[in-house]
């Protein structure tokens, strides 16, 4: 862990220093969301007061907010190894681009048509392909994950794809257990019965390389404020498939890729934060092994609190296997209240079922109430971890 130069990664993220009513915050709600370096934030800064102007235009200021258009494109297609801009979609959010990608493919499909969803996804790749199905008279299919494993199963997607299968919709790691699918296996599942692919990397980004080409899946979708950017969402997908899907787009919208499926005027300050995030990362060094040890030092200090049933891999051999995102229940106390307890210790962390609505359903877990959420970002410490330990442990102690 002491490899890691985490002070001085701390110090390129100014809301770190955060202070309320005398106690430092402790950012531990990072699946939701993570903060962001200043190099981030300036980049933003920035544009809105040198090239804020729209597109199209012949002058300096219109030209520059081009180039940066075009420059985040380039800088995504780094971040997921893709072979050109022109298979990267930017737009709000992963799940507005889900919807409404959903659509475009949905118009390839003939009623009776099968679309295989997972037990495992954030409802994000789960509600858009249930409406599409609805409005298109598909059927869906759901695949669970094994609650040994806490994976989907490549055998358990085998049994229920079929020669009408043409969409699987499956996530790279759980937003609630942490858990890493084998994605490629997967795809080559999806991919032997001639089905499209379409994987949700949005609690992978924050935490490991991603590589679409190695993947070979034909859609990845991921969110840039999980990864220390904008509130921005990204699809890449195939440029030989984006180029067949028609585009719900204004009739004077260019026809070239990737801009036919992204409408109306871009958030051009949030671009330029974009690209900023993807160079902020690049100049990171490695930072899976800190993440592990935070992780591995959570856990272990969670069993050792009575009544607490941590859900997801445990075993610190097989970490690799998981992001860094921990998820808890109490016996004795609801997860509202240990959220809100911790909160009161500037201690920040989620409850709920955080989207990830199967999964709990799955579990056997009241949806009403949830789950207590950890998550650990590269830049959160030692001290932190035991910070929030300490205040669990006192909590429980007061039960």
């Amino acid at each position: 862990m002491n490899a890691f130069p985490i002070e001085e990664i701390r110090a390129r993220f100014p809301a770190l220093r955060g202070v309320d009513g005398g106690m430092p915050r402790v950012y531990l709600d990072n699946p939701a969301g993570t903060q962001v370096p200043e190099t981030v934030a300036q980049a933003a800064y920035r544009c809105l007061l040198e090239t804020n102007a729209n597109l199209g235009g012949y002058f300096a200021s219109s030209l520059a907010a081009e180039e940066i258009v075009a420059r985040a494109h380039r800088a995504m297609a780094r971040f997921l190894h893709a072979r050109c801009e022109r298979e990267i979609v930017i737009g709000p959010s992963m799940t507005s681009l889900t919807f409404e990608l959903s659509r475009s493919i949905g118009r390839m499909l003939q009623p009776g048509d099968e679309i295989v969803v997972t037990r495992m996804d954030h409802d994000g790749n789960i509600s858009p392909w249930l409406a599409l199905a609805e409005d298109r008279g598909l059927t869906v299919r759901w695949v669970p994950f094994d609650e040994e494993t806490w994976r989907v199963e490549p055998q358990a997607l085998d049994a229920v794809l079929s020669e009408r299968t043409r969409v699987v919709a499956l996530n790279y790691a759980s937003n609630l257990t942490g858990s890493i699918n084998d994605v490629r296996a997967l795809v080559q599942r999806a991919h032997a019965v001639g089905a499209l692919a379409y994987v949700d990397a949005v609690q992978l980004a924050p935490h490991a390389k991603i590589d679409v080409q190695a993947l070979d899946c034909d859609f990845l979708a991921c969110s840039s404020y999980k990864f220390y950017g904008p509130h921005l969402g990204i699809v890449w997908a195939r440029e030989a498939i984006l180029k067949e899907l028609y585009a719900y787009k204004v009739r004077p919208q260019t026809d070239e890729l990737p801009y036919r499926f992204e409408t109306g005027t871009p958030q051009i300050e949030q671009l330029a934060a974009l690209a900023a995030t993807v160079e902020y990362l690049e100049s990171v060094p490695p930072f899976e092994a800190h993440e592990r040890a935070l992780a591995v030092h959570l856990v272990e200090g969670l069993q050792r609190t009575g009544g607490v049933r941590v859900l997801g891999i445990t075993d610190p051999a097989h970490f690799d296997k998981r992001v860094p995102t921990v998820s808890f229940v109490n016996e004795s106390r609801a997860p509202r209240s240990i959220a809100q307890e911790l909160a009161q210790q500037n201690i920040f962390v989620w409850s709920g079922h955080n989207f990830a609505l199967e999964t709990v359903r799955q579990l056997g877990i009241d949806e009403s109430e949830g789950v207590v959420r950890i998550g650990i970002a590269h830049y959160n410490c030692l001290p932190e971890v035991e910070r929030t330990l300490d205040a669990l442990r006192t909590l429980y102690h007061r039960s």
